[in-house]
This record gives C-alpha cells, sequence and structure tokens, in this order.
C-alpha cells in the first residue's frame, strides 16, 4: 500500500478510536455517577429517616389514654321540650398586669368564642293540676321557660392573639377565664335577645298543634 493511500485508513482509524475512547469516558462517567447514587441514596434515606424522628421527638403527637374505670354518678329520666337554639360568636380579651409594666410583666389574651344555647320548657314539671277543660276549652299552665345548655364549641373556639410581657411566661389559667367569661357572656347575650320569651312561644305553638292532634281544638295557655 502506498503512502498516499494510508493516510486516510490512518486518518479513519484515528477517528474510530476517538469515538470509542470518548464513549468509554462516558460510559465510566455515567458508571461512576450512578454507583454514587447508589451508594449515596442510602445515606439519604437514613439522613430523612433521622429528620423524621428528630421532628418526632420535638414535637411529638399527643396521645389521648382514657382511663379504664367509669364512674357513672346518677341517672335522670329527662322530659324536656327543647324549643329554641342560639349560636352566638363573641370575642373576649383577658389581661393581667396593663399598667406602666405591662412590657415587662404583662399578660393579655385575645379569644374567638363559637357557642350555642339551647332553652324550652321542662314538661316534667307539668302536673295533672295544671290543665283542667272548661266546656270545649284545654286550659294549660305551662312551666317558665328555661336555659338547658349554655356551652363553647370547642372545635370553633379558639385563641386568636397572646401577647405577654418580656418578663413573664403568662398566666397559665389566662384562657380559662376567657372561656369561662365566654361561657357567661354567651348566656347572657341570649337572655338579652329574649330567648325565654322565644322558648315559651315556640313551646305554645308546638303544643297547640299537640293538642289539637289529640282532639282539643281549643286550647288556652295561662301566661
Amino acid at each position: 500500500m502506498s503512502p498516499s493511500a494510508s493516510s486516510p485508513v490512518k486518518t479513519f482509524l484515528t477517528v474510530i478510536l476517538v469515538l470509542l475512547l470518548g464513549i468509554g469516558i462516558w460510559s465510566a462517567i455515567n458508571w461512576f455517577n450512578q454507583s454514587m447514587a447508589n451508594a449515596l441514596n442510602p445515606l439519604q434515606q437514613a439522613n430523612n429517616q433521622l429528620s423524621t424522628q428528630v421532628a418526632e421527638l420535638l414535637h411529638p403527637t399527643p396521645t389521648v389514654i382514657p382511663d379504664p374505670v367509669t364512674i357513672i354518678r346518677e341517672v335522670n329520666a329527662l322530659a324536656r321540650l327543647e324549643t329554641i337554639q342560639y349560636t352566638i360568636e363573641k370575642i373576649v380579651t383577658v389581661e393581667q398586669g396593663q399598667d406602666a409594666l405591662a412590657p415587662l410583666f404583662g399578660d393579655r389574651l385575645l379569644f374567638v368564642a363559637h357557642g350555642y344555647v339551647i332553652a324550652g320548657i321542662d314538661m316534667a314539671k307539668l302536673s295533672e293540676a295544671d290543665m283542667w277543660l272548661e266546656g270545649d276549652v284545654l286550659n294549660v299552665r305551662l312551666p317558665p321557660a328555661e336555659v338547658f345548655d349554655a356551652t363553647l364549641d370547642n372545635e370553633q373556639s379558639y385563641v386568636y392573639d397572646r401577647e405577654t410581657g418580656l418578663l413573664t411566661h403568662g398566666n397559665p389559667n389566662l384562657e380559662t377565664l376567657a372561656r369561662q367569661a365566654a361561657e357567661q357572656q354567651i348566656l347572657q347575650a341570649a337572655l338579652d335577645d329574649g330567648i325565654l320569651e322565644q322558648a315559651r312561644m315556640n313551646a305554645e305553638l308546638f303544643l297547640d298543634r299537640f293538642f289539637e292532634a289529640l282532639g282539643y281544638p281549643r286550647v288556652y295557655f295561662l301566661p
């Protein structure tokens, strides 16, 4: 083979060798990266598990453990005719130490309270002497309307804001005081709005239809 003919062959072989060398280097780099990823993957998983365990230690999930012993103090039969329910939202502010030293020792809590008040007539207090006929008129003397329940909805009630002084951790009973005050104010708001009067009116409407269904078309409720 002449020198002129061998030159292109050498060039071609050189290109082939360069390509093979490049492919080999690329394969080696790819294998190295894959090996490193496989080697680091257990370490990454271990780090993730450790982070999860640390988070669980710092912020553990509360565990509710009820006492297996249950004591039933009293069982009462009820004959309550519930005729009205108020659902009320109230904002309550409870504070202490709000003087010149408030920035250091003060404590202030803003509580958003959601609650309900239920009222009606206790039919167990209705006796035979409270109902009598005069001709075709049934006279009924109902017991006074009363509040059966006034309580907070714990799922809807929450502390909106809490401000404490720089040198105090705050009164741990402040939220309890806020909840107690909220229940009282929710009850008072319902009373001020006339819940007892409305409860009696609703009871009379219901019982009027009830007595009519029993065959007493004319019913008179004494005030």
